[in-house]
């Protein structure tokens, strides 16, 4: 799948783009039915919130779980970030953020770019994320929320929280949040399950915590091109891989064949 002219330009301009319903429901019925296993786990790669009960992130189900697996490689998800970043990938990060309802925790002010870069020593921003809703995302259950046309801004001065939440992470101060957002606004992206958002690695974003009784369920591949593969190995290989082999894309209908092999 390429991107049209139209949804480059506004990559370029936004820092994001927004593709409702790119997975059909069913596509999406693949994957969901997957989570109940993966969240059940009580392995590393599962994190939890505060509560020790309520998932936060899945990390790396795409090297445990044969639906993520192929998730990973697919090209409605895989070809557009080759074509943006032009050149081949691989996946530098991969995670399930399910922010359950009434218990989902906030993601503070941040930029992906900027942990990378800190932790992993990823040379420059040549990475993206990508974004897949398994849930319907609306106002009330913790939608992404995004200040456009900040990734142009570059990496910003940022410190360390490792007390907010359960997961750390490299935030922004209100000041800088107040100023990129007086001349940029404010978006959240919001939309049925099957859903896609792609988005500049230095693009600020963040959510809200999540108190509705819906969940709000995305699963996130990091795509970094090759060449731009990160130098220091200082986090869990499971939170920033260390296999630079270029993924290569499969067949459109690989979610649906997991389907049909399953039913078989």
């Amino acid at each position: 799948m390429k991107l049209n002219q139209e949804q480059l330009e506004a990559f370029e301009r936004d820092g994001y783009v927004f593709l409702p319903e790119c997975f059909s429901r069913e596509e999406t019925k693949v994957l969901t039915d997957e989570l109940p296993g993966i969240f059940a786990q009580r392995r590393d790669e599962v994190w939890r919130e505060k509560d020790g009960e309520a998932v936060r992130t899945a990390f790396a189900a795409h090297t445990y779980n044969e639906a993520f697996r192929r998730l990973g490689a697919h090209p409605r998800l895989v070809e557009p970030v080759q074509q943006l970043l032009d050149g081949q990938v691989y996946m530098h990060q991969f995670k399930i953020n399910a922010k359950r309802a009434f218990d989902g925790d906030v993601w503070q002010w941040h930029q992906d770019y900027g942990t990378w870069a800190r932790d992993d020593l990823m040379p420059e921003p040549r990475a993206m994320n990508i974004a897949l809703f398994l849930d319907d995302v609306t106002e009330f259950n913790g939608p992404l929320m995004f200040i456009p046309r900040s990734h142009k801004a570059g990496v910003m001065e940022a410190g360390h929280d490792l007390e907010s939440t359960s997961y750390p992470l490299w935030t922004l101060d209100k000041a800088t949040v107040s100023r990129l957002a007086k001349d940029g606004g404010l978006v959240a992206p919001r939309g049925p399950a099957g859903s896609v958002l792609m988005f500049h690695c230095n693009l600020v974003h963040a959510s809200p915590g999540n108190i509705s009784p819906y969940d709000r369920t995305i699963v996130y591949l990091s795509l970094c091109e090759v060449n731009n593969h990160i130098r220091q190995f200082k986090r869990k290989e499971w939170i920033a891989h260390r296999d630079f082999t270029p993924i290569e894309a499969l067949n459109d209908d690989c979610l649906m064949e997991l389907a049909r092999e399953k039913a078989a």
